[in-house]
């Protein structure tokens, strides 16, 4: 899922204080000769609230194991996010599907101006300080998709001078 970008760092859930949060669960069916077979679908965000995010999707028959599947899934897809401070180290869009998220550093003290889904990914990555805005479609499970899109561009200003293969100096006097 994450091999598009280059610079999202794989993290191993080992050692870590992870809180799951629960972003959606839906009621779902199948139609079969029988009848109506329900199952649910849910989607979880875990994080330790300092850098570290995965997202995670579980489907079963009742709702606890969909969530325990859900937040196993989450663990398996966990990646380093840069922050600078308890914010962003710049704006950026993401999209998934028909979701666009647009993520913005805010001044300290702002807190997490975001809705639904946006907010519980960025609550779980650490953010304290954020405005976003979701357009397009609300779906949960494409808006946590577009909100990492966009986290997952995030570049701090070290790993862009790495790049560049400038100091870190030239890189905000250039």
């Amino acid at each position: 899922m994450f091999k598009k970008y280059k610079s999202a760092e794989l993290v191993k859930p080992g050692g870590l204080d992870l809180k799951d949060r629960l972003v959606g669960v839906q009621r779902v069916t199948k139609v079969t000769k029988g009848g109506r077979a329900f199952g649910f679908s849910a989607i979880v965000v875990v994080g330790d609230e300092a850098g570290v995010v995965g997202q995670g999707l579980g489907k079963s028959k009742d709702v606890a194991s969909a969530i325990a599947k859900a937040v196993e899934d989450a663990k398996k897809n966990l990646v380093r996010i840069p922050l600078k401070g308890k914010s962003l180290p710049h704006e950026q869009k993401g999209k998934y599907g028909g979701a666009r998220v647009n993520i913005i550093p805010a001044a300290p003290g702002t807190g997490v101006i975001a809705g639904g889904a946006v907010r519980t990914v960025l609550e779980a990555v650490g953010v304290h300080d954020v405005l976003s805005k979701s357009q397009g479609s609300s779906n949960p499970h494409n808006v946590v998709k577009a909100t990492f899109d966009a986290l997952l561009q995030l570049r701090d200003a070290n790993a862009i001078a790495k790049d560049r293969g400038i100091s870190l100096e030239q890189v905000f006097n250039a």
